[in-house]
């Protein structure tokens, strides 16, 4: 095989690449026998060919054989939860058909075990659902283990929101890992450096040469890693809209579908949600703001729009887990904030300790008349926190714990002119005037209110 081949076969769509073919250019990348800029070649045209569904089988596996399986046997680990039937296949390969993964207790064919469910969303602005959600969930009964990623631009990194807890960890070896699942039912870490190292190879050249929002790249990404991580079952979080990495409802859809494809084809249940993204998911945008108000969430004072998204992921992951369980009653007790205290403990953070606060907050974005408030435009918002310290342009970046956003107005609110919707915190007043120019139009009024619409746009199982 030589790679200038199967870049002309892709090129000219001449027909699919095999299986043989793409296991041998990830073996050949990685021995660095193919050259970065062959691979971005290949990438140029699968951006504009596509990958059918068994090419993306084969490239979304050899992602997976590219690095370690983080091994999450849970069987000795007593648990509430359903359990799991896992066919046997080797690592990075389809399960065969007939052999799909079953939910459910005293199902014969496989290996009974506690079934670990993990979620995933690609990416909103205010999107602290993770924090809730994954203590939520194990709170009743579920075994959680999420890898979970830092931020990029305008949208958030959970592992950067939880950094903010004082000595809070998220970089943990597997043993470590393995311990808190056992210990508290729920962790929240980084996925470690040989975990489906290809995809970082792959992402960076994606960044550069403008073919990141290739659907089949996207999907083998996001899957490649969650399926390497061991869970069996996963919830999709797929945000659509102005501040969503897929803007478009339709594309959005798509990519929802052939992840779930995917998870299946790979022996895990997934399902998926589509979701609004026009507007920030509650009030707080940043890090330490976003925490806090987690921990309001989790103690039963979140906003309407983060409880909404929250409770809708937490049915389908509990459902998946096999426990019939109430997520309203598990927050209402006050066992979800319990979990979340013991998680934070156990990955060496303080949950009793203050956050960190910016020196400097502001308040701007005046209403330009009275008027109900119509939007908020995620992106724009997104992008001021960004640039208030918040978000990184590049994955070396440091991020500040303190800077973010408040956003004092939601949609449905009524405004008086001159009234400042919008707080925004830093460490330097010299990063407030970028900040301010983006949020130039992310005010919109109306001369009624804008009936409210539901944020889960579809469910896709």
């Amino acid at each position: 095989m030589d790679v200038a081949s199967l870049i002309r076969v892709k090129r000219d769509n001449e027909r699919p690449l095999t299986a043989e073919e793409i296991r041998w250019l990830f073996r050949a990348q990685a021995t660095g026998d193919v050259a970065d800029e062959q691979m971005a070649a290949l990438l140029m045209a699968i951006y504009f060919n596509g990958l059918d569904g068994a090419e993306l089988r084969a490239w979304t596996g050899a992602m997976i054989a590219s690095g370690d399986r983080l091994d999450l046997d849970l069987s000795d680990i007593s648990g509430t939860g359903g359990t799991v039937c896992v066919p046997a296949v080797p690592d990075g390969e389809p399960v065969p058909d007939g052999e799909r993964l079953t939910i459910g207790r005293g199902v014969p064919g496989g290996e009974p075990r506690p079934v670990p469910v993990d979620k995933h969303s690609t990416g909103g602005v205010g999107d602290k659902v993770s924090l809730v959600l994954a203590p939520l969930v194990a709170s009743c009964g579920a075994m959680v283990p999420m890898l979970s990623g830092r931020g990029l631009g305008h949208t958030g990194g959970t592992l950067d929101k939880l950094e903010s807890i004082p000595r809070f960890r998220a970089d943990l070896d597997n043993s470590k890992i393995r311990q808190i699942l056992r210990d508290v039912g729920v962790v929240i870490a980084a996925a470690g450096p040989g975990l489906v190292p290809a995809d970082r190879r792959l992402y960076a050249l994606r960044d550069v040469t403008g073919t990141v929002e290739s659907i089949p790249l996207i999907a083998s990404s996001i899957m490649s890693k969650k399926i390497a991580e061991g869970t069996r079952a996963l919830v999709l979080d797929v945000k659509t809209g102005s501040g969503a990495f897929m803007r478009d409802e339709g594309k959005a859809i798509e990519l929802a579908r052939v992840m779930t494809a995917l998870g299946a084809e790979h022996g895990v249940a997934t399902r998926a949600l589509v979701t609004r993204m026009d507007t920030p998911l509650g009030r707080a945008v940043g890090n330490a703001v976003e925490v806090t108000e987690a921990i309001a969430a989790l103690r039963g004072e979140g906003p309407d729009d983060l409880m909404e998204v929250t409770y809708a992921l937490a049915r389908h992951m509990l459902d998946l887990a096999g426990l019939d369980a109430d997520p309203r009653e598990a927050i209402d007790s006050g066992r979800a904030y319990d979990t979340f205290r013991k998680m934070v403990r156990a990955q060496g953070g303080d949950p009793d300790a203050p956050l960190p606060e910016a020196e400097h907050r502001e308040r701007v974005l005046p209403a330009p008349r009275d008027g109900w408030v119509t939007g908020l435009d995620a992106l724009k918002i997104g992008t001021a926190a960004w640039r208030l310290g918040a978000g990184r342009a590049r994955k070396e970046d440091p991020v500040s714990a303190t800077a973010g956003v408040r956003c004092l107005v939601k949609p449905g609110d009524f405004v008086r002119r001159g009234q400042e919707t919008v707080e925004i915190a830093a460490d330097a007043t010299t990063r407030s005037e970028y900040a301010i120019e983006a949020l130039e139009g992310a005010l919109a009024l109306g001369d009624r209110p804008r009936p409210g619409t539901p944020l889960v746009v579809r469910e896709i199982t």
